[in-house]
């Protein structure tokens, strides 16, 4: 995680007007501000929690009434509190995990007892992206391979015989039947002609089910 978090990230108190905390937000293109109290993390607000308490048409108070209303508002009547953290050193994975499972869009990063840094669903996007190597050029050829040992090893041993690097590799879960299970296994390869690539791959055994180069599927 302290490889992707944002370090050192903005932080309001609980005494911070509703105003502040949502000009500090605009200003910064922020989703999110954690809530301190002294050096100890207490909560956190996000933009939507803001915008639930904001002035409605439908209200019938006036723009000066609303106005006045939110002015007297801080940030500890809106906030979470006490939200769920992660330690630096955990994975992305787990980052992910938490925020899928808990149906969140941030974390707060903590090491004893200290705030070091936010992890949001953005730094988990870009993480991939850089994971896959997405902005460089190359080609991505997706196989639906058995699981099986040394599958991994025969199907790169195929790519270095023909003198091309691999940049990246990722595996996902495809079929399972009550004899076998499938994966599909997308490679990330520094060459700009995957074809013959493709068809060594195809003369060993392997399924090739799709190939793109450059974002752009062929």
């Amino acid at each position: 995680v302290k490889a992707v978090m944002t370090p050192n990230p903005v932080t309001v108190t609980e005494e911070t007007s509703i105003y502040d905390a949502m000009d500090a937000m605009h200003k910064r293109n922020f989703g999110r501000l954690l809530v301190t109290r002294g050096h100890r993390l207490v909560g956190i607000v996000t933009e939507l929690d803001l915008m639930r308490i904001s002035p409605s048409a439908a209200t019938t108070l006036t723009v000066w009434e609303q106005n006045a209303l939110l002015a007297k508002m801080r940030v500890k009547e809106v906030m979470t509190v006490d939200p769920v953290t992660i330690d630096p050193d955990a994975t992305v994975e787990e980052a992910a995990l938490l925020m899928r499972d808990l149906h969140i869009s941030g974390l707060p990063v903590v090491q004893n007892g200290k705030i070091v840094g936010i992890v949001t669903e953005r730094d988990l996007f870009d993480a991939f992206v850089d994971l896959m190597h997405a902005p460089k050029p190359g080609a991505r050829i997706t196989l639906q391979v058995v699981d099986r040992i040394g599958v991994l090893a025969e199907m790169t041993r195929v790519v270095s015989d023909l003198g091309i690097s691999i940049l990246a590799i990722a595996a996902f879960d495809d079929e399972e039947t009550e004899t076998e299970a499938k994966s599909l296994i997308v490679l990330k390869v520094d060459t700009e002609n995957p074809g013959p690539l493709v068809e060594k791959l195809e003369a060993a055994g392997f399924r090739v089910v799709h190939q793109a180069f450059g974002g752009t599927p062929s």
